[in-house]
């Protein structure tokens, strides 16, 4: 990273907004590039994690990585966190010819309805002090200025000679003070029809070129296109920041503005910049003046019977930085208040519902719950439910092209689910083709990043609907806190916006209990995810009891047998009665008295199997919290892997949730007759620390520090887990799965 000091960029990234992986690529990228432990260590210290020590412990294991973790890792970093690098392509990156185009926050308030600001010629003036204060205004008192009396004539225009560039703007001054006002004794005689020239740039005294020019601190905006009034107030409007503004005695205003850069080249962009902003805003601007070295008029002298006069100085914004950011910031993009009585009998036309009663298309919905909710296939439900124009559970869906954004899965499995999910619903692929799916495992990048992808892929496509599943995978900062989470989410307004299309995602629970809770309040993190969305649906699961259990079994048992008996027997309705189709036991005698010993057989796997599905199966209470549309009463489900099926037997209405406090009793007593075994437990720890490893193994090494932030545990609770799993190695912090 040569001419790059990498500590400079530091400041741009907040450690504390890193997780454990981000920390240490900091510290590997310092290391690579040959910086000190006690350069991470410094920067480490605004983390409320900080541990002294830590840093230099971890720095010495550093043995390097392959790929290595260079200093670009911290560049980008930076860059996403506001820094802004000098002479770069991200620099006012425009080419001589740029034209900018439907760019941010570059127009001011059209310029037709720009009122002109008189220009009043001085009636009393002093020709030494209009060029004094001039010199002053833009020159140091030891730099070397360029001016021209001289002029010669070719087609009938008179053209500046070389001129003089040998005296410095202080002896200048000093003999003008010295003149009695005869400026022409200190300048040479100029011909008063055709005026006097000066350059606005500091010289080297040995000619005046461009490589002769010192310092690049201004450029010349002329137009000779616009009446005079228009152009004095139009870089006005702009606040152009402008060292001095001068009439020129002609059919222009000469603004000398503040570019203030550091080399020819970063001069060329800034000056390039400044004029298609110009362009942009209605102004011509003569672009035969973009040199550095250019020829600008001298103030102090007449031209063709007009004053060539200090119209002002220092005006506008302070340098040429400040101008820029204001005028990005200018244009907000925001829409003008709507006045009520004029929009009374002329309403807008709502957006139309995209689930009825849910959700209009355009909007936003969250679907939260816990693991083993079976999230992903509620909302590949819903995907096919768009692309076919079927329910989903309940509600009925608008039919219309989707993008489902993979985040999770790898391609193979999110393909399978979406054709296990048509299987299981019954439904036939007539509509598929308005299903794109875009697989982004491994590749997920933050929100803000990923949004203005998204968009240029989804334009002219005509979804109605996005969703990403899940945000977890693309969420930056802390999601606890309120400010951070709301830049996350305005994301989606961004997606919404652009693209016209509703956007649907997915976010876990917070930890513990959630039977107490309301639904809007269950979602992990801060409650902006549950007040940001249109529309929140919330999923819990039911606690089950043995008698429910035994019923869906029954059910199973008879639907199996009235199957294989319509299947096999003819006048089979003659075989049970009502009452007997309620009963497993009486299903199954009869089953065995009419069906043959081979047809039995199959009968009696298949009711195997069932029951192996019944005993999988978990109920689900599905409760909304809506802006656009009433509150509907909670919708019970059973997930029966793998899809999500309403109960209409009203067998899981009774059913209490999360273990919350009932009328059944308090949570203590219900788990205490739940209470697990010593190898449940156990097998859940082994899990649990399955899980952890290779979700953090997707971002590089795993540590015993990346684990313990994953799993909510201190890292000596995760180390006793790593032991008593087996399946780990560990060398130090650093954690392997052994071969």
């Amino acid at each position: 990273m040569e001419n790059l000091n990498l500590l400079e960029l530091l400041p741009y990234i907040d450690p504390a907004a890193l997780d454990y992986q981000g920390w240490v690529n900091v510290g590997m990228a310092l290391k690579h590039e040959g910086y000190k432990w006690e350069d991470w260590d410094a920067w480490s210290r605004y983390d409320s994690r900080y541990h002294a020590g830590e840093c230099r412990r971890k720095w010495e294991s550093f043995r390097g990585a392959n790929p290595p973790v260079t200093g670009a890792t911290i560049v980008q970093m930076a860059k996403e966190h506001g820094w802004k690098p000098e002479n770069t392509e991200d620099d006012f990156a425009l080419d001589w010819d740029s034209v900018i185009g439907n760019r941010e926050g570059i127009v001011i308030p059209d310029s037709g309805w720009i009122e002109g600001r008189e220009l009043r010629e001085p009636e009393h003036w002093d020709p030494v002090e209009q060029l004094t204060m001039y010199l002053e205004t833009l020159f140091e008192s030891t730099e070397n200025v360029g001016y021209v009396t001289q002029s010669w004539e070719k087609d009938g225009k008179h053209l500046p000679s070389r001129g003089a560039y040998d005296r410095t703007a202080g002896e200048l001054i000093q003999e003008l003070n010295r003149c009695n006002g005869d400026i022409g004794a200190v300048l040479g005689d100029y011909n008063p029809e055709v005026g006097a020239w000066i350059r606005f740039n500091p010289l080297d005294g040995k000619g005046v070129k461009n490589e002769n020019v010192t310092d690049y601190r201004y450029a010349l905006v002329e137009s000779d296109k616009m009446e005079l009034e228009k152009q004095n107030a139009i870089v006005r409007e702009l606040e152009l920041p402008i060292a001095c503004l001068v009439y020129s005695g002609g059919k222009s205003v000469h603004a000398i503005v503040r570019i203030d850069a550091a080399t020819i080249e970063e001069y060329r962009k800034r000056v390039d910049y400044l004029y298609a902003v110009l362009k942009k805003n209605g102004m011509e601007v003569d672009t035969q003046n973009k040199n550095p070295s250019r020829l600008s008029r001298m103030p102090g002298v007449t031209r063709n019977g007009h004053k060539q006069f200090l119209i002002d100085t220092n005006i506008g914004k302070s340098s040429f930085a400040e101008w820029k950011e204001w005028i990005e910031s200018i244009n907000d993009d925001l829409p003008d208040p709507d006045n009520l009585f004029e929009v009374w009998n002329n309403m807008p036309e709502l957006a139309p519902p995209l689930i009825d009663g849910i959700l209009r298309q355009g909007h936003k919905m969250l679907i939260s719950g816990p693991s083993k909710a079976g999230k992903s296939y509620a909302l590949i439900e819903l995907c096919c439910a768009i692309a076919e124009g079927e329910k989903w559970l309940k509600w009925q869906c608008t039919q219309g092209k989707i993008m489902y954004v993979n985040l999770e899965l790898d391609k193979a499995s999110c393909l399978h689910r979406f054709r296990d999910i048509y299987n299981a619903m019954g439904w036939q692929p007539r509509n598929i083709a308005n299903i794109d799916i875009w697989n982004l495992r491994g590749r997920s990048i933050p929100m803000d990043k990923l949004a203005p992808k998204l968009i240029r892929r989804a334009q002219k496509k005509n979804y109605i609907a996005i969703i990403i599943d899940p945000i977890y995978k693309i969420i930056t900062g802390d999601e606890n806190s309120a400010d951070q989470m709301a830049a996350f989410c305005n994301q989606f307004d961004k997606v919404c916006t652009e693209l016209g299309a509703a956007v649907i995602y997915c976010h876990h629970h917070s930890k513990g209990s959630q039977g107490q809770k309301r639904s809007m309040d269950r979602a992990s993190g801060s409650g902006v995810f549950a007040r940001d969305p249109d529309a929140l649906l919330d999923l819990i699961e039911l606690d089950l009891t043995e008698s429910v259990l035994q019923q869906e079994e029954n059910k199973a048992v008879c639907d199996l047998c009235i199957a294989h008996l319509q299947k096999n027997v003819m006048d089979w309705q003659e075989a049970y009665s009502q009452d007997d189709a309620c009963s497993s036991s009486q299903m199954l005698e009869i089953c065995r008295q009419r069906l043959c010993a081979t047809s039995y057989s199959k009968l009696m796997s298949d009711i195997g199997e069932a029951k192996k599905t019944v005993a999988a199966r978990t109920g689900w209470r599905i409760e909304g919290t809506l802006r656009e549309f009433p509150k509907f009463p909670p919708v019970n489900v059973w997930f029966d892997y793998p899809r999500h099926r309403v109960d209409n037997s009203g067998v899981l209405q009774d059913l209490d949730a999360d273990a919350g406090y009932t009328a059944k009793g308090a949570p203590w007593k219900q788990n205490f007759s739940k209470k697990k075994s010593k190898e449940d437990r156990a097998k859940e720890r082994s899990d649990a620390i399955e899980t952890a490893y290779d979700a953090c193994s997707m971002n590089g090494n795993v540590t015993i520090r990346a684990l313990a932030e994953y799993m909510g545990k201190s890292e000596k609770t995760v180390g006793r887990y790593l032991t008593e799993n087996g399946n780990f190695w560990r060398d130090g912090d650093d954690v392997g799965r052994k071969k």
